[in-house]
């Protein structure tokens, strides 16, 4: 008999021991590749609540117009109800995991009667409260709880990228509204310059300064400007009609601001710092997602192991064995089991060999998550860097030919050596750089709201 004690805890603890790694809670391997460490060094370091991924949305855009038409779109969003509900499906699976640790318990009552040979019927009753409990002894239930945890998490990340895209969505449509209005106010002061701008070609024509084909020339070039006008009012009606879409209202007109003064409230790293990745709620999402997998291959190994398990029975009965008593009387039984598997046709090895190439399909989205973020950072740096040049190029532009445009309008009227033509072609590269300006300034801010967004903004 000792002999028999000595060998089952020996192969208990053997066991037990070869199954340590079942417990173990899930890290990002350190050794899988040079950004992927770099990765999990940045999650790491503390919180620079200051830098721009953790500023939350209200300290970026301070528009008040622009704050109200956000926090319209978070309140009726249909996406972002979706992935709240989706957040709630998975803390009630987390849930149901939690409760796994509790024993199950069930009321059976049940009755009958019998005659034998034409004798009086006899009745007999058991009212029986049945419980079980599976001891988690390999993990089997821990792995399923954690695995339900970062999932929750995994919803939570989703929510904040649905979050994020519909934060900067109503950004980037609210100022291309913006920009739309300001193209169609620029277009018809212009519009007024040049149609005052015939009336002088007709006034200078009767002068004998400039002949008919100066008058037409100028009349052209004015009704060029104003047939632009509607395909810029068609487009302030498409995008206004988006921006309605994004704030679940019924298409109208919106109010926009004319102040065109925008800026990041912090200064932008230098680089690609793997801190903005770190905070992405995609990467996070992905990195949940490697570890959910990582749990499911933790309980395919755990299926390899017994499964221990308690069941208890008590209640009140009159029927015992084969004779029936009365009155009744209390009963209890008590039970343990344990069962492990020997041969079940291949089905755990299977299930084992799934997770683990899953497991790697996990790693393998998780890496190109993370590479698919640092090329939307470096895209938003590069085009925020290029933008300044530009910007500054057209503002010199703009400043020159306004000059040009006032130096041969006066050469034109106080001799013939400028032709109409040096007038005409200034006016027309002067309007043609302040609608190149103002798209400037549109991509300048266009690029801010993307950085912003690449690097996991929207709180």
């Amino acid at each position: 008999m000792n002999r028999l004690i000595k060998y089952t805890l020996t192969v208990v603890l053997t066991v037990a021991m070869s199954s340590c790694h079942i417990y173990q809670k899930y890290e990002l391997p350190a050794d899988e590749n040079a950004f992927v460490e770099d990765y999990r060094k940045a999650t790491e370091q503390p919180v620079d609540s200051t830098s721009l991924e953790y500023l939350g949305w209200e300290k970026v855009f301070t528009d008040p117009i622009l704050q109200g038409y956000i926090r319209q779109a978070l309140a009726n969003n249909h996406d972002l109800d979706d992935a709240r509900h989706n957040v709630e499906i998975a803390q009630a699976q987390l849930k149901g995991a939690k409760l796994s640790y509790f024993p199950s318990l069930a009321l059976n009552p049940n009755g009958g009667s019998a005659s034998y040979g034409g004798s009086h019927m006899n009745w007999s009753y058991s009212i029986p409260l049945a419980a079980n409990w599976e001891i988690d002894v390999f993990g089997k239930i821990l792995n399923r709880k954690r695995g339900a945890k970062v999932t929750v998490e995994q919803m939570e990340d989703y929510e904040q990228a649905v979050r994020s895209q519909i934060i900067c969505g109503v950004a980037n449509t609210y100022y291309a509204l913006v920009l739309l209005k300001q193209q169609l106010d620029l277009t018809e002061r212009t519009s007024v310059i040049w149609k005052d701008q015939v009336e002088s070609m007709k006034a200078m024509k009767e002068a004998a300064y400039v002949n008919e084909a100066a008058v037409v020339q100028s009349a052209a070039n004015y009704w060029s400007i104003m047939a632009s006008i509607p395909d810029i009012r068609q487009s302030i009606t498409a995008t206004s009609n988006t921006l309605s879409t994004l704030l679940g209202s019924y298409p109208r007109e919106w109010e926009v601001t004319s102040d065109l003064s925008f800026s990041l409230p912090v200064n932008v790293k230098s680089g690609i710092p793997m801190s903005y990745l770190a905070v992405r709620p995609d990467v996070r999402a992905a990195e949940r997602g490697l570890a959910a997998a990582y749990y499911v291959t933790n309980s395919a190994r755990a299926a390899f192991y017994p499964t221990l398990s308690i069941s208890a029975q008590g209640g009140f009965t009159n029927l015992l064995g084969s004779m029936i008593t009365n009155p009744g009387k209390w009963f209890i039984q008590l039970a343990g089991q344990l069962a492990a598997p020997i041969f079940s046709r291949g089905q755990n090895i299977a299930t084992l060999e799934a997770a683990k190439a899953q497991q790697k399909q996990a790693m393998n989205a998780f890496e190109k998550t993370v590479l698919s973020a640092s090329a939307d950072v470096s895209d938003a740096l590069a085009q925020i860097a290029n933008i300044e040049d530009k910007k500054v190029a057209l503002d010199q532009q703009i400043d020159n030919l306004e000059k040009s445009v006032e130096y041969t309008q006066e050469l034109l009227t106080l001799d013939q050596k400028t032709t109409y033509l040096e007038v005409l072609t200034a006016r027309s590269s002067l309007l043609s750089a302040q609608l190149s300006s103002l798209a400037c300034w549109h991509t300048q801010v266009a690029s801010l709201i993307s950085l912003y967004q690449a690097v996991g903004g929207g709180r």
